[in-house]
């Protein structure tokens, strides 16, 4: 059985464009498409599924929908063509795993959704360049450059070994690196690293 994902989207093109992709991609299956979070909680079948969600919608909207949406037991990944900082930093703080603008590639919202449906978190890494500190006045833990560039890559959505191919290291390395930054910042789950990545304004790199 493929990765569940439900679509709401007001945009009629956008909406079907996104549909026929999921439609087309032979470990998704397409739950329900809506154009509202009230149409959407009306049709939705499956209970768990993942839930591709723009921001400017008809009632409900924003961060308001994402908690909605989450409230009902999904897990939500943004995609929306308002996609500055603090529509991020809302939208993460409202309970989003992922967050992608609306000109992203289909490899790519494919790719976060797999993340998403596994239990990890996902930002686009050209979104996460608007991530200035968003913690000003907050203590700062201080990170090495090596640790900055682990959790970095961590908010991208890579995993142990993509980090290892990336900065030329071994998995054990990355492991021992990301046990260092969790000692130190007391977050112990990849979607906790993430969102303090994007709070602490860590920018994360592009992987070739």
């Amino acid at each position: 059985m493929g990765i569940t994902v439900g679509v709401i989207e007001d945009h009629p093109l956008y909406r079907s464009a996104v549909a026929q992709l999921l439609t087309e991609s032979p470990d998704f299956e397409l739950d329900t498409v809506a154009e509202s979070v009230a149409q959407f909680a009306v049709r939705r079948r499956s209970p768990e599924s993942v839930v591709v969600l723009d921001l400017k919608l008809p009632g409900v909207r924003d961060s308001a929908a994402v908690m909605e949406v989450v409230g009902m037991g999904h897990k939500v990944l943004v995609v929306s063509a308002h996609a500055g900082q603090h529509e991020v930093l809302s939208a993460m703080a409202a309970g989003a795993r992922g967050f992608l603008s609306k000109d992203v590639e289909a490899a790519e919202l494919l790719r976060a959704l797999r993340l998403i449906a596994m239990g990890e978190s996902y930002i686009s890494p050209t979104l996460a360049s608007y991530m200035l500190s968003a913690t000003r006045g907050r203590h700062v833990i201080e990170l090495s450059v090596r640790e900055r560039e682990v959790l970095s890559l961590v908010a991208s959505g890579e995993r142990d070994q993509d980090i290892a191919l990336e900065l030329a290291i071994s998995i054990r390395t990355v492991r021992s690196y990301l046990d260092r930054i969790r000692d130190k910042t007391g977050q112990r789950r990849r979607s906790e690293l993430t969102r303090y990545a994007i709070e602490q304004g860590v920018l994360a790199r592009r992987s070739a």
